[in-house]
């Protein structure tokens, strides 16, 4: 099963490229949470759909590209290599979706707002 996350350095460079060089002008520009900007950034929290939309839409970035994808072992699902922070998915609640998922409903929700 692949996980993801936001792909920090790639939002930080194309919310660059528009002039926000920091969580707060990201936050500003696209009605983000400043916390949830800075969480997404650090790899501690898995983007939801509808802020990968807003900011693939806002920085004109694919939502393909701001996704980082790993296995089940890496990142936000535990760690055996050091490689991120180490979280569990709370006991009742269900798994995070898988990359594809994301993707597929992100598409879906585009699709149906035009």
């Amino acid at each position: 099963m692949s996980t993801y996350r936001l792909r920090g350095t790639l939002l930080a460079e194309a919310a660059a490229a528009r002039g926000d060089h920091s969580n707060y002008a990201i936050a500003k520009r696209t009605g983000l949470n400043q916390t949830t900007i800075s969480r997404l950034r650090r790899g501690l929290a898995k983007p939801a759909t509808s802020s990968l939309l807003v900011l693939a839409t806002t920085y004109g970035v694919a939502i393909e590209d701001l996704l980082e994808h790993g296995e089940k072992n890496r990142a936000l699902t535990g760690t055996s290599d050091n490689s991120g922070p180490e979280t569990t998915t709370a006991p009742g609640c269900n798994p995070a979706p898988s990359v594809e998922h994301v993707i597929d409903s992100a598409a879906k929700q585009i699709g149906s707002s035009s």
